[in-house]
């Protein structure tokens, strides 16, 4: 029986002019490129200026997929942004890349899940693309995180970058296998319980302010493994595949440790890990596009790759994809 299945035609990254590197922040904030990159595998990170905002390196972003994929704007029926720093509160970033690329239909609203925004948006463009009600469609992970940082705070200013990345998908009938082209499988986890654990101290609703980002390093660490592996083990559950059919495994870029810890308890081959924490830090829902961007752009992803996508945000959010690229 066939199957409807959202499958890549297309990526695409945008980042910003300014690269910051550790020892350029060791000049401002009490802290070295020793202690920043025994603890993350960060090494520098890509900070926006004032004339780059999240809906302009998404723009950008969806104007390379788009590209790559051979496409015109106008085939394009839904755009969904992942993103916790909109440039406003409303309209969403998405309808501005929306306007940007002169599309006058179909639907574009931003989703927030922090650093899990692209798997969660990936997974509702999904839903929608194999529903049968919209053909093809944007999803970007965009964000200036650079703008909620406190840059006096050393645990956390040195964490973060800016960035944008973006996948064109479209609605294609496949086999219903495991061996089809396309999203095999997502699975997405939410527990409020967690918010004192990684959360901004302000928003519209409460203090009329933006905030600044507030995290318990140790504690995100204590939970992201346990959590990552959950939805791993339902994606296998779900396709019946192990870590031995992967070819590429592409983790939400937060921590280097983070992710070693990760691909060791499922045991992926560490030459299996796509890396980029070291040149982008953490850019939130960008990271896993971002990253994606890189190892297609390098030749790594090929046609017919199983990828392993995966992360971990505040809230706690968590979630998992798994395609065939």
């Amino acid at each position: 029986m066939t199957q409807l299945r959202s499958v890549v035609r297309g990526i695409g990254s945008a980042l910003p002019a300014r690269v910051v590197t550790n020892e350029e922040l060791a000049k401002t904030v009490d802290t070295s490129d020793e202690w920043i990159t025994q603890r993350t595998g960060i090494r520098q990170r890509y900070i926006a200026d004032k004339t780059e905002t999240t809906s302009s390196l998404a723009l950008a972003a969806a104007r390379k997929a788009l590209a790559d994929a051979g496409m015109d704007a106008s085939e394009i029926d839904l755009i969904i942004v992942g993103t916790s720093t909109p440039d406003n509160t409303f309209p969403s970033s998405a309808t501005q890349v929306q306007d940007g690329l002169g599309i006058r239909h179909g639907a574009a609203f931003d989703l927030q899940a922090v650093c899990s925004g692209f798997v969660f948006a990936l997974a509702t463009a999904d839903k929608f693309l194999t529903s049968g009600s919209h053909k093809r469609a944007l999803v970007i992970g965009a964000e200036v995180f650079s703008r909620i940082l406190n840059w006096e705070d050393r645990t956390t200013c040195v964490l973060f970058g800016d960035g944008a990345g973006a996948l064109v998908l479209e609605a294609q009938e496949q086999d219903g296998a495991v061996t089809d082209r396309g999203i095999l499988t997502t699975h997405l986890r939410s527990d409020g319980r967690h918010r004192e654990k990684l959360y901004v101290d302000g928003g519209p609703g409460s203090t009329g302010t933006v905030g600044h980002l507030r995290m318990e390093g140790k504690e995100v660490f204590r939970h992201a493994v346990g959590m990552i592996t959950d939805v791993i083990e339902d994606a296998y559950a779900a396709t019946g595949m192990t870590s031995d059919d992967l070819d590429w495994f592409v983790p939400h870029q937060a921590n280097k440790r983070i992710i070693d810890a990760s691909a060791q308890k499922l045991g992926i081959a560490p030459e299996k890990v796509v890396l980029t924490v070291d040149r982008h830090g953490n850019t939130s829902a960008a990271s896993i596009p971002l990253a994606l961007a890189v190892a297609y752009e390098d030749g790594r992803i090929k046609g017919g790759d199983v990828v392993l996508l995966e992360a971990m945000g505040g809230g706690f959010t968590w979630g998992s994809a798994l395609l065939r690229w």
